[in-house]
């Protein structure tokens, strides 16, 4: 690649030929076989994210979720980003083979519970097809399918040797309980509205001896004025499944969190009911509620929902809770990680350090690794975010299990972030950067994540609706014509070179096993556009494998400081020396916006 006149992008047509990677992963994990596929560790896994109603159509017949009426009954409107569009398991469990195709050994789907179909004021509705406005924790949502769907789609993957991660929520419910006088209502805090005065500081005494953070005094919890007069709608009375949730008396009540100071734990997040996750009642309950869908349909991890927003007691019983129960099953690896929304590695280890998280989405790597592929920061960027692994529980070797990821149904798109970051981006360069992103993800310490549609050169517009493209036949007109990555494609393309290349490093990442249980060591990460490189070694275990990435836009010549007993090379991607050029020193070149993956020893 070079840069030609003005500047502009222009790879050499070998080289990008040369990037179309090795052909899609068709067979299950080699290590350890499908038949113990359980045995196999978090930090072996290379999860698949997606939505179910944005992946497949399997049965036409659930589209409306058994509703009858236009889309503010039912929810589903195919031409909208956000109403229901038909995907559901049985779709999810015919196309196994595409995920597990691209390498992908463990399946996170969004929540599956049954939702409210449709929540919003006048002229602002849309459809919970996201799954995270549960009205029943209990039973899969009809617009997916049934529990024999459930079952039918666990049993597949199973068989496989692919694991599969629900996404739960314990912060909030659907949108049922109201306030009295206000809609959208404020947060009030505790300081102007005790949980002892009905009202506000000069209210009437309510709720003697309440205190929130006692657990064995919520037997005095009696009223829920304290800030607002909570009520549930005439029709919606019973809405809610276990049953118990319909009492106003397990939720703050306090308004809409300003995910500020206080309001971050006892907050409405945005307008949802946010359950009162420090009383006994609810922990106990969440513990009865997730515990059944590990006993029911042997579930292999969860992603927890907003976790940062629930108090870390609550945690702190419910973790250990899920892993003895999923223990008893049979599953010894249960892998369970938050969503904690916060760029800040210090930040993340908290929730790991005081939560007893297991793990925590890797929010940190992702911004870093996104500016870092886009050209808009140093590659030091990234090695100041591993330089913090000792800060997680467990430190360095606990790192290794943080899911990582490059963009989410929230957030938006690789592809939109770089495509932003530099705005009249070609098509040639867009593709090469979005590649190197993924090879960061894939091939760093932690477990990569893929969000769905990026194999396909999805880009979007924007989060939330405008990232959560249809994979199947699209009715959304910005979906069907917003710009993919790699030019158009027919729907579950394995000849897409973006899932090609994916696939490529995830069969690198299996066979290779420093790139999922290795110590990552930063050997050079410069301050500009350029020189990034990094050793996975496993301890105790000979070999090394080391990464090395140009993030700039000119070719690179550089020397590699490595373990001194790494004295000859094999190239698992690229062209690499075949010995050192010195003891602890290799000597490489390096293409514009490429990488190399060298092979010392016999690291399998």
């Amino acid at each position: 690649m070079k840069i030609g006149t003005g500047g502009r992008f222009v790879p050499r047509a070998a080289l990008a030929a040369a990037l179309l990677l090795l052909a899609p992963v068709g067979a299950a994990w080699s290590q350890s076989g499908v038949g113990d596929f359980r045995l196999r560790a978090a930090e072996d896994e290379v999860i698949y994210f997606l939505l179910p109603d944005r992946f497949a159509n399997g049965d036409p017949s659930n589209d409306r979720g058994g509703l009858e009426g236009g889309r503010l009954t039912t929810g589903f409107d195919p031409t909208h980003p956000d109403f229901y569009h038909g995907g559901d398991l049985a779709g999810l469990t015919a196309r196994l083979d595409y995920i597990q195709g691209l390498g992908a050994t463990a399946v996170w789907l969004a929540p599956v519970f049954r939702n409210k179909p449709v929540q919003g004021p006048p002229g602002r509705e849309s459809a919970g097809y996201h799954g995270y406005w549960i009205l029943d924790f209990t039973a899969v949502d009809p617009h997916f399918g049934d529990e024999a769907a459930v079952r039918a789609f666990v049993d597949a993957a199973h068989a496989r040797g692919l694991k599969v991660y629900l996404d739960i929520i314990t912060n909030h419910t659907a949108d049922v309980i109201q306030y009295a006088g206000c809609q959208g209502c404020e947060y009030r805090g505790v300081a102007d509205w005790p949980w002892q005065r009905a009202g506000g500081i000069d209210g009437e005494a309510i709720n003697p001896g309440f205190r929130p953070d006692r657990p064995e005094t919520f037997a005095a919890l009696t009223r829920t004025d304290w800030a607002y007069r909570p009520y549930v709608p005439e029709g919606e009375r019973g809405a809610k499944t276990p049953a118990w949730l319909n009492d106003p008396v397990f939720y703050h009540n306090r308004g809409d969190s300003t995910f500020r100071g206080e309001s971050s734990i006892y907050g409405d997040f945005a307008g949802l009911d946010g359950l009162f996750t420090e009383h006994p009642r609810v922990v106990e309950g969440f513990i009865e509620i997730y515990g059944d869908w590990i006993d029911r349909f042997g579930i292999d991890g969860f992603r927890i929902d907003t976790a940062k927003h629930v108090n870390p007691e609550f945690w702190q019983a419910f973790v250990p809770a899920m892993l003895a129960r999923a223990e008893a099953r049979g599953i010894p690896n249960f892998h369970i990680f938050g969503e904690v929304y916060d760029h800040d590695p210090a930040a993340l280890a908290r929730h790991t350090r005081v939560d007893g998280l297991p793990a925590v989405l890797d929010f940190a790597f992702q911004t870093k690794a996104t500016d870092v592929a886009a050209g808009v920061a140093a590659p030091s960027a990234l090695a100041t975010v591993h330089a913090a692994d000792a800060l997680y529980e467990g430190g360095e070797m606990a790192a290794l299990r943080l899911p990582t990821f490059l963009g989410n149904h929230d957030m938006g798109r690789i592809g939109w972030f770089i495509a932003k970051a530099r705005p009249g981006i070609g098509d040639e360069e867009l593709l090469a950067r979005v590649t190197l992103a993924h090879a960061l993800l894939m091939f760093s310490r932690g477990v990569p994540t893929i969000y769905y549609g990026d194999e396909q050169g999805f880009t979007g517009a924007g989060d939330y609706g405008q990232s959560r493209h249809d994979l199947f036949e699209t009715g959304v007109p910005a979906y069907r014509e917003g710009r993919r990555i790699g030019g158009d494609r027919p729907p579950f393309d394995i000849d897409s070179p973006l899932y090609r290349r994916i696939a490529g490093m995830a069969a690198l990442r299996r066979d290779l096993v420093p790139l999922r249980r290795g110590r990552q060591i930063v050997r050079a990460a410069g301050d500009a556009p350029g020189l990034y490189a990094f050793s996975r070694m496993v301890e105790g275990s000979p070999g090394e494998v080391v990464v090395i990435f140009n993030t700039g836009l000119t070719p690179l010549q550089a020397r590699v400081v490595v373990d001194p007993a790494s004295t000859t090379w094999r190239a698992a991607h690229g062209v690499c020396p075949t010995a050192a050029a010195a003891p602890g020193v290799i000597e490489v070149e390096i293409a514009p916006l490429d990488y190399l993956v060298c092979v010392s020893g016999d690291p399998r």
